[in-house]
């Protein structure tokens, strides 16, 4: 990006950043804060300032822990609830195998740490359970009563 003025380079950013929106080039999630400072060559705070330009605009949406947004695109619920809604969608019953890591992170587009964190979670619901050769799979499928 070019820097002709230090007060003018986070307003082209987010200039850029709503062009890319606008054109489609950007649909639901926006690269990092490290990325885009790589991408435009400037500082985490001339970034942050774009963004909040734009969120102020009502362009983008910041989602505590997941990142920046387009506004009005996406699931913004806990990844543990989205999970859940997906066992049922799938047809999942009690005892069948609980998808894999690797599955989840494409199916969600989020880490493996993400993932971790929702199985932990689950677990903690009764919803999943390590079985036999330490494969996870399903206790009880959320809405369905639990299983003793």
């Amino acid at each position: 990006m070019a820097q002709t003025s230090p007060r003018g380079t986070y307003a082209q950013v987010a200039e850029t950043l709503r062009k890319k929106i606008g054109s489609g080039k950007i649909r639901e999630g926006l690269p990092s804060e490290a990325k885009l400072m790589e991408q435009y060559g400037v500082s985490r705070s001339t970034i942050v300032r774009a963004l909040k330009t734009l969120r102020a605009d009502g362009v983008i949406e910041s989602v505590p822990g997941s990142g920046w947004f387009v506004a009005g695109t996406g699931d913004r619920r806990p990844l543990v609830d989205r999970v859940e809604d997906f066992l049922v969608t799938q047809g999942l019953a009690v005892g069948d195998p609980f998808p894999s890591e690797n599955a989840l992170c494409s199916e969600f587009g989020v880490s493996r740490t993400a993932v971790r964190s929702a199985i932990a979670q689950l677990e903690g619901r009764a919803i999943v359970e390590m079985g036999p050769g330490r494969r996870r799979r399903i206790r009880n499928i959320p809405g369905q009563k639990e299983r003793t």
